[in-house]
Formats: structure tokens, sequence, C-alpha cells
């Protein structure tokens, strides 16, 4: 792993991601499978975004996650959710992770 690398396993990437950026997290994982942009209804404003990834992950006993979800409000990850449901918007660039896993894993 690189000085700049976030690891992929659950526990390194919880400890590592929030403090990376979102410009970081792009760079290594690639564009989300999905986004979505939570607005303010009364100033019309973006007051948080929420990032999916399909199998990136992984838990400690290596299996993939299928999503793992990330929170963001303003420029800040707030929030990471890993989950073994897939949420329908598997990106095929990303289904696969590092080593290559499907989704049949």
């Amino acid at each position: 792993m690189g000085a700049a690398e976030i690891p992929l396993d659950e526990t390194g990437f919880v400890d590592h991601a929030p403090s990376a950026g979102k410009a970081a997290l792009i760079e290594q994982l690639g564009d989300p499978s999905s986004t979505a942009d939570i607005i303010d209804p009364q100033s019309g404003q973006v007051i948080a975004t929420i990032w999916h990834y399909h199998y990136i992950n992984t838990n400690a006993d290596g299996e993939y996650y299928k999503t793992t979800e990330l929170d963001f409000k303003g420029d800040y990850l707030v929030n990471i959710i890993f989950s073994m449901v897939e949420d329908g918007t598997t990106n095929t660039s990303q289904a696969g992770g590092p080593s290559g896993c499907r989704p049949s894993c």
C-alpha cells in the first residue's frame, strides 16, 4: 500500500477515509455507482451528499460488502455504512473489487 492509498478492509477504511477527502476517494475508488444530494427545502441548498460504491471493502473475514455508502456533509465524510445488501445500482467497472470478486461471490 502506498502512502496515499486508503486501506479497503473495513477497519482501515473507517480509520483513513474520513481524513482523505472527496478527491482522494474518487482518485482511488473511481466515481461512485450512484449519488444523491439531500436538499434543504427552504433554501434549496445541498446540505448532504450520499455516495454508493460496490464490492470495494472487505469485512474481517475477507468477504466483500455488496454496498458501501459514504455520507458527506459538505466536504466532510460523516458516516460510512457497509452492507451485504445490493442496492441495485452496481457499476460494472466497480464490481469485482481489487481481487476480481463478482457479485456471485
